[in-house]
């Protein structure tokens, strides 16, 4: 649950700020403030102080297990927290309910690490691969085989080295295993 508030976290700052001021006795707009990890150098520490206080609140305090995991009480969306029923007693829509949310919850665990890697390396969660110069991954970038999206994929860091009888060692033994494993495939 964490992981999809931070994934859209991440994704409505792109497109909405809130109008007004974020700590009107710093002069901070939310306009001001950039989207991503340099968020976090404007935000202001009690801000910040003041988001770790109420997670805690919540966790802690407010949410108490009621048996299985993820069950806290509160219904569907929460909505038992403002007063209105939202239980979801058929076993069988609760077990697929419980199944989608772990499922949304994972895919939202990579896509938040993969915007603050993203984000990380080239200054934005929609950052441009070509801002990221220093990248070791460019050694090889117009060799045979580099394709989009991805462009040059060494995940290993074999070819981080920049050895170029290396490298044609290891593709001409990668277009070997690639012939293989097409010939298996059939």
């Amino acid at each position: 649950r964490v992981a999809m508030f931070a994934t859209i976290g991440y994704i409505v700052p792109e497109y909405y700020k809130l109008p007004g001021f974020l700590s009107p006795s710093l002069d901070v707009k939310f306009v001001d403030v950039p989207n991503g990890l340099k968020a976090l150098s404007v935000m202001p520490t009690a801000g910040i102080s003041q988001f770790f206080a109420f997670i805690g609140f919540i966790e802690l305090s407010y949410n108490k297990s009621y048996g299985e995991p993820g069950n806290y009480g509160k219904g569907l969306f929460g909505l038992g927290s403002l007063g209105l029923s939202a239980t979801v007693s058929d076993p069988k829509s609760r077990d697929k309910k419980l199944r989608a949310e772990i499922s949304n919850g994972r895919l939202a665990m990579m896509a938040i690490i993969g915007m603050f890697f993203q984000d990380g390396l080239t200054g934005s969660a929609w950052g441009d691969w070509a801002l990221y110069t220093a990248s070791p991954l460019r050694a090889f970038e117009n060799e045979l085989g580099i394709q989009k999206p991805t462009g040059f994929w060494d995940p290993l860091g074999f070819a981080k080295d920049g050895d170029a009888a290396n490298f044609k060692r290891r593709r001409v033994t990668e277009i070997k295993h690639g012939r293989v494993a097409m010939l298996a495939a059939m």
